[in-house]
């Protein structure tokens, strides 16, 4: 049982850096919603389970290859910076409505999650970092059934993290003025744009 609670924690740790798919999920919250936020996470969480299966049989080699880091560094870099621009060209149509979150749909939300999450280097670099390094260690000492709990033991870390950063979004969205609403986003608009850049930057590093 001991064991099943580290890899809680460890997923808890992992899901708290805020990197670019918490900072549209946090910002998701603030303009929207609750629901929205969690559905964008439940996105992000499903990309989440793609990986864990692929490192999980092996097809991480394929994944590694710098052909595919260079495309998934261009695509991050594009959705971050559209998203970023997009968010910061629409702050003055956000309103301390209830009705707001009503304008985007719940599956948009989800999707938007599942293809920001897919198209994150980070995401990648993480589930083959951190859990290939964790089922190269529990492979000599975890038969495939604890292996599989250890991994939903992770995944559930993950999940409580979401919930927390779905539902203070939504209750700072209700407690904040329009104002500071706007500078909220904006904010969180100028660090996916910084992401963008990033990624830009690595995709260029990677084919020069």
């Amino acid at each position: 049982m001991n064991s099943i609670f580290t890899y809680v924690f460890l997923g808890i740790s992992m899901a708290s850096t805020i990197g670019p798919v918490k900072t549209v999920l946090l910002n998701t919250g603030f303009k929207n919603g609750f629901f929205h936020a969690w559905f964008f996470s439940l996105g992000a969480l499903t990309t989440d389970i793609v990986y864990m299966f692929v490192v999980y049989f092996g097809v991480g080699q394929f994944i590694d290859s710098l052909l595919l880091k260079t495309i998934l560094w261009s695509f991050g870099c594009f959705v971050l910076l559209y998203t970023g621009i997009e968010n910061l060209l629409s702050l003055h149509k956000i309103e301390l409505d209830s009705n707001t979150g009503k304008r985007t749909r719940l599956r948009t939300s989800i999707f938007s999650g599942f293809f920001m999450s897919l198209l994150n280097p980070l995401t990648i670099l993480f589930w083959l970092g951190i859990y290939g390094s964790i089922l190269a260690k529990a492979a000599g000492s975890f038969n495939g059934y604890q292996i599989i709990i250890l991994s939903i033991a992770i995944l559930v870390g993950i999940v409580l993290v979401d919930l927390t950063m779905s539902f203070f979004s939504s209750v700072a969205r209700k407690l904040l003025s329009t104002k500071l609403l706007k500078t909220v986003s904006f904010i969180s608009s100028i660090l996916m744009i910084a992401f963008g850049i990033y990624f830009g930057k690595q995709a260029f590093h990677a084919l020069f």
